[in-house]
């Protein structure tokens, strides 16, 4: 206490402030604060290492035990047993009692429930249980193991509160329970976190360290996986538990698990979630995956409904064309559905909190049960002598029954008679109490059979024990074989799977299927893909089917084949180059319109796409160099990882002359040689070391000397300058041939060229130019969105300067736009 100040009249003062100790405020708050601390962390916040248990949750069990609530009584109302609890060992609220009854019973809480309940225990949603008058509950036959042989002088026992009567300080606990339901407890400057276990790892793990005393953290992973948690989950990066438990603390990713089902029966992929991580509020991770709908920031889903009964069940519906695992990976990355666990073994071992290994642990509970065991076995062997010697006096008795009744009826009293048996037949106390007790009927010849029988049967179980007490390794073999009973008893499958490799970033293109797809880009900017084999085979000359649900004044003018991982470059008519991934770029059906451009790519207005071009995986590694062409007939060349990394905003590919603009571009290879056709009918072919390379803003060179009115339309390249490759040539009113490439000479690049098609009025100017493989097909789509798919060899090969055949048969006022190869 604080010394009060006294003034004049402190004479005047009552004669208890004498009394009064003077003290240091600063002292008095040291040593109350730490008295305080030591109380929360012995008292309250930390469990025994022996039988895994705070002081209420054993005061609890305790309570029920005296009251008689085993696992086979019948339930008793909640506020009876928190009414004991409070009244006789836990002089606490009643509030926090309770939750801590609740807690233990249940079954996403604890993996082995030690309190069975009945009415409403609340749920993994965050649902508070019942009030403890409308709840009952009793003991599970799990829990029984932990009180098993308490009344065999196991432990030691303590003083209630109020020292009316007497309450264990630690149970005898024949199962580790410290490790099988883990605990959750912050003290005053510290804390602990362990996690829950799977009972016959835990169990297998013990017998080997009972068998190998030196067993290490690694030995005993063996046998453990991980934590076992009661709502399931994965464990990520198991490979750095025996870091982890050896050192008593670290933490491990854990993810709830999804499954992914595809094409239901309403046509829409759904997201399962299957389980949720430990300690995860399963409300509270539906209200948050709901908010990134609302803000969209998750884009994609249409539907989310909980089904979830006893077993978790979130159903997440998709939209069209949504990735599914691109969801999943957004759902684990910005909610709960993924956490870490951070484990934090600390425990109390004599009364003293100490940071623990796995091996540690497990040693502790050896510990605890070699000496639950051994004064068990004092226990039985005490009361088996007290009872050997008394079947010993009552044998003795028999054999001298005449002499012993005559003894009895010449005595005064009862007394007289203890004492005249005592001196006349040396019995003890004990003996001679037993013999008057004993009744006439015991007599009987088969009664005096059992009592040699039991006493043969006493005498066996006392030198059991006596041999138990004095080996250590049949105590051992004992303690191993009770273990053994409870795993089979109890043991059951592991709830969380564990793998051994971390999380790993997944990145969007990881989770795109290799494949590949035809991107469609029409003239007024609405991009799409879809799966090539949409466009069916027919014949050359028909009429085709429709491709893109267009507007009336707009139509499709590129068709590329590419990969879903690849990068494409699209080029524009004002010499710019932007870049996007292939699977950015949306799914959807043949007859769909897809999507503006201007939502991918910052493209100005008036800019128009004039190619489209997939980048090659290994373009820094290879010798291939990037071609671009004009209208004008200009060529430019440079590396071909210029457009490796291309801003959002594009970069300029070619620096054009006035009223030029970028018609195509290609990559090629050192032997590979150029073609240039004209919409006039013309051809050029010249080898690509013609140009030199140049800078990404640079003009080019001329390629192609140009008539009046004549501009570029075709650029096609030769692979390694094949004579037999062949080209070909479509016009635009549907005419179309091949011709072998050997009948173009190879010049030097800027001529006029030669003649590639005999042009008429029937067969239109020229609109493209390519070089085919014979293993290739061809799509044609019209100005009015009518496509073909043929194969090459449905296109006969004829001279260079003929007109061809018609290769699509177009509707009046039609007109081919565009061909592309497969």
């Amino acid at each position: 206490m604080l010394m009060p100040q006294k003034n004049d009249d402190s004479k005047n003062l009552p004669e208890v402030y004498d009394k009064v100790i003077p003290m240091q405020i600063a002292e008095e708050m040291r040593k109350s604060f730490l008295a305080y601390s030591m109380s929360v962390i012995t008292s309250r916040a930390l469990p025994d290492v022996r039988d895994g248990l705070k002081p209420v949750h054993r005061r609890i069990l305790f309570a029920m035990y005296k009251l008689g609530v085993h696992s086979n009584a019948k339930f008793v109302k909640s506020a009876r047993i928190v009414g004991d609890v409070i009244g006789k060992y836990h002089p606490h609220g009643d509030t926090a009692v309770y939750d801590a009854m609740v807690g233990t019973a249940q079954i996403f809480n604890f993996r082995y429930p030690l309190v069975v309940g009945q009415g409403n225990f609340g749920s993994v949603d965050g649902d508070s249980a019942a009030a403890m008058r409308y709840t009952e509950a009793k003991m599970s036959k799990i829990a029984g193991e932990l009180l098993r042989d308490l009344e065999k002088d196991t432990v030691d026992w303590r003083p209630n509160y109020d020292d009316t009567r007497k309450e264990p300080s630690v149970l005898p606990a024949s199962v580790p329970n410290l490790l099988l339901n883990g605990t959750l407890g912050i003290a005053v400057g510290m804390a602990t976190n362990i996690p829950p276990h799977n009972l016959t790892e835990v169990v297998n793990a013990t017998i080997h360290l009972i068998h190998n005393p030196q067993a290490t953290t690694e030995d005993l992973l063996t046998h453990i996986s991980g934590p076992d948690f009661p709502t399931g989950g994965v464990i990520y990066g198991a490979k750095d538990l025996a870091s982890v438990y050896s050192q008593g603390r670290g933490a491990i990713t854990v993810r709830g698990e999804t499954e992914i089902i595809e094409d239901t029966k309403g046509g829409k992929d759904q997201i399962i979630i299957t389980s949720i991580p430990y300690r995860v509020n399963r409300a509270n991770l539906l209200i948050k995956i709901a908010e990134l709908v609302q803000d969209k920031k998750l884009v994609g889903i249409r539907d989310i409904r909980d089904e979830s009964t006893e077993e978790t069940r979130i159903v997440i519906e998709l939209k069209t064309g949504v990735s599914p695992q691109r969801i999943v990976n957004y759902i684990y990355k910005h909610t709960d559905l993924e956490n870490r666990f951070n484990m934090n073994m600390v425990a109390l071992v004599e009364g003293i909190p100490q940071q623990l290994s796995l091996v540690e642990m497990l040693e502790n509970f050896v510990s605890h049960r070699e000496v639950v065991v051994k004064r068990r076995s004092e226990h039985d062997l005490r009361k088996a002598q007290a009872r050997a010697h008394i079947l010993e006096g009552l044998k003795k008795a028999l054999d001298h029954i005449d002499e012993v009744i005559q003894t009895i009826k010449k005595s005064k009293d009862t007394q007289s008679a203890k004492v005249n048996l005592m001196e006349k037949f040396k019995f003890s106390d004990l003996q001679a109490q037993a013999i008057l007790d004993m009744k006439l009927q015991r007599l009987a010849g088969l009664e005096r059979q059992k009592i040699e029988d039991e006493l043969k049967e006493v005498m066996t179980v006392i030198d059991y024990l006596q041999g138990l007490l004095k080996s250590r390794e049949k105590m051992l073999a004992l303690i191993k074989g009770e273990l053994l009973a409870i795993r089979d008893q109890y043991g059951d499958e592991r709830m969380t799977k564990v793998f051994k490799r971390a999380v790993q970033t997944i990145s969007d293109e990881d989770l795109v299927r290799d494949a590949e797809y035809a991107v469609v880009f029409s003239q007024g900017g609405y991009i799409k893909r879809t799966d090539p084999t949409e466009f069916k085979q027919q014949k050359r000359g028909g009429v085709g089917v429709v491709d893109m649900d267009t507007k009336e004044e707009d139509v499709v003018t590129h068709l590329q084949v590419v990969n879903s991982k690849s990068d494409i470059l699209f080029f524009t008519d004002a010499g710019k180059v932007y870049q996007m991934k292939a699977y950015e770029i949306p799914e959807g059906r043949r007859a769909t319109r897809g999507k503006s451009i201007k939502n991918f790519i910052q493209i100005t207005e008036g800019e128009n796409v004039t190619s489209i071009l997939a980048m090659p995986k290994d373009v820094k590694e290879s010798s291939v160099q990037l071609m671009l062409v004009t209208k004008n007939g200009t060529i430019k060349k440079m590396s071909g990882d210029s457009f490796k990394q291309v801003r959002r905003s594009g970069l300029i590919a070619v620096t054009l002359a006035p009223k030029d603009e970028l018609l195509d571009a290609h990559f090629v290879n050192p032997k590979d040689q150029i073609i240039l056709s004209s919409q006039k009918g013309q051809a050029i072919r010249f080898e690509q070391d013609d140009v030199r390379a140049m800078g990404r803003t640079a003009g080019g060179v001329r390629g192609m000397k140009l008539g009046k009115s004549d501009c570029v339309v075709g650029f096609s390249v030769v692979p390694g300058g094949n004579e037999n490759s062949r080209f070909l040539v479509v016009t635009q009113n549907g005419y179309g041939k091949m011709s072998l490439i050997s009948e173009y000479k190879v010049q030097k690049r800027g001529g006029t060229g030669i003649k590639t098609s005999a042009l008429t009025e029937k067969t239109g100017a020229l609109v493209s130019a390519h070089i085919v493989a014979q293993e290739e097909e061809l799509i044609a789509i019209s100005d009015k969105s009518q496509v073909i798919r043929i194969t090459i060899q449905d296109v006969p090969t004829m001279g260079r300067a003929t007109q061809g055949v018609r290769v699509m048969k177009l509707r009046s006022g039609d007109n081919i736009a565009s061909i592309t190869l497969l």
